[in-house]
């Protein structure tokens, strides 16, 4: 059942009765700016986009769960295995200096593509999960004790939910939650309420993988440095729509995935300052993270090896690397721009369908549109999407408070990139009208 805060999502009720629905007032027409960015040249790029399901061109809404990728990154990753292949580091070989070079250089242009200082300050990991946990075991673990406090918000996705919880029920500290209103909008004067002299760490998402709400990330981030406290930032929904620069922001750590900026799986990144990484004790131990290694001691290399234990995704390095080659090329201040008109059109058509109803209507929202339909079971709607070629994702989303905030437990989740387009949304739109008749 919807909570009560909960309105139709009709363009009546809305400019009747509700300031809970953001609707653009004067959305860009759609023609300009798809020419601009390009886009159906750009679908070019995409080979996963240019097949059938079940009969119909397919249209991948699901982008939040994972993005396709331009055959530049799958040529890169193909490149490196069928030439390139080596360990990096060490190899006295041709191979292995080439693989090094690769390796490197992708860190190299994560550092550029995010505003780090250091090249020292890019770690590679699995994962924004694994960054997250990284921060967690190996940080957390040194500053927090009993009694202390761990501030996340409502909107966390559960991977950085999780590793907080477990960091407290291991240290005896608290988990404290920021609150959002009714449009999924953090309340700012909610968490200046959280900050005391207990606060020993912030994780907070960039934006909601749930709701699409975009935080405000430097808001949060002046007050706790205000008071000495470290922040760290999810930005798994957020640099793949955004130009995103760390030290603008004024984050201690990022965290991203590469499997949503249009890069490989199996491989992500955690910024982390220097002044910070070097304080730390390592998470893992292993080859590549050592300098010397007795049965008595052992002495941690530098930075960023500190944290790379073991065989890292070469590969998916390189292809990541790649995919931030391609999104510079493209250039993300066009991107942000057509996909805000893209929101604004989808925002405003879904609201056209009876009894749909938007979930998390914040005024600044990014990629994701998250619904339910009043009386129709989200799973069947879904599957009828899928009939018809489109992708989208239906659930919790790994989000389950945010969505238990509006008493929901499940909502279908279209989210969308750069190479979608108005037309797919149209698409859209009259499937799940065939699909509650």
């Amino acid at each position: 059942m919807l909570a009560s805060s909960s309105l139709p999502c009709s363009l009546a009720d809305i400019n009747e009765a509700s300031s809970y629905y953001f609707l653009p007032k004067n959305p860009a027409p759609p023609l300009p700016t798809d020419q601009e960015l390009a886009v159906e040249t750009i679908r070019r790029d995409f080979p996963a986009l240019h097949q059938q399901i079940n009969g119909r061109p397919l249209i991948w809404l699901d982008n939040a769960a994972t993005t396709q990728k331009p055959q530049s990154v799958i040529d890169a990753v193909t490149h490196f295995y069928s030439q390139d292949n080596s360990n990096v580091h060490r190899g006295a070989h041709t191979l292995a200096k080439r693989a090094t070079d690769a390796y490197e250089g992708a860190r190299e242009k994560v550092m550029h593509f995010i505003g780090a200082n250091s090249v020292e300050e890019i770690i590679f990991v699995r994962s924004a999960t694994e960054a997250i946990n990284l921060v967690a075991q190996s940080y957390g673990r040194r500053v927090v004790g009993p009694g202390d406090e761990i501030i996340v918000s409502i909107l966390d996705h559960h991977a950085n939910i999780v590793p907080w919880q477990l960091l407290c029920e291991e240290k005896g500290a608290t988990l404290r939650v920021i609150p959002v209103n009714n449009n999924a909008e953090i309340i700012v004067e909610e968490y200046e309420k959280l900050l005391n002299s207990k606060t020993r760490f912030i994780a907070i998402p960039h934006v909601s993988n749930s709701l699409g709400t975009v935080v405000p990330i430097k808001i949060i981030i002046d007050m706790a440095h205000s008071l000495g406290i470290p922040v760290l930032v999810d930005g798994a929904q957020g640099i793949p729509h955004f130009k995103t620069d760390v030290q603008e922001l004024g984050a201690d750590f990022y965290a991203f995935s590469g499997h949503k900026l249009f890069g490989p799986t199996g491989i992500g990144v955690l910024y982390g300052k220097k002044s910070l990484l070097e304080e730390i004790p390592p998470w893992q131990g292993g080859g590549n993270m050592i300098k010397n290694v007795t049965f008595e001691h052992t002495t941690f290399n530098s930075l960023p090896n500190k944290f790379e234990a073991g065989t890292g995704h070469i590969a998916g390095a390189v292809g990541l690397g790649a995919a931030i080659d391609y999104l510079t090329d493209l250039g993300l201040a066009k991107i942000e721009i057509y996909e805000k008109d893209l929101m604004a059109y989808a925002t405003e058509t879904l609201c056209n369908i009876p009894k749909l109803h938007l979930i998390g209507t914040a005024a600044h929202k990014a990629a994701i549109l998250s619904f339910v339909v009043q009386g129709v079971p989200s799973g069947r709607i879904a599957e009828f999407l899928d009939r018809q070629g489109i992708a989208v994702r239906v659930g919790h989303h790994c989000a389950q408070p945010s969505l238990r905030r509006f008493g929901l437990d499940s909502t279908i989740r279209p989210s969308i990139a750069f190479y979608n387009t108005f037309a797919e949304i149209d698409e859209l739109v009259w499937a799940i009208q065939q699909s509650i008749r």
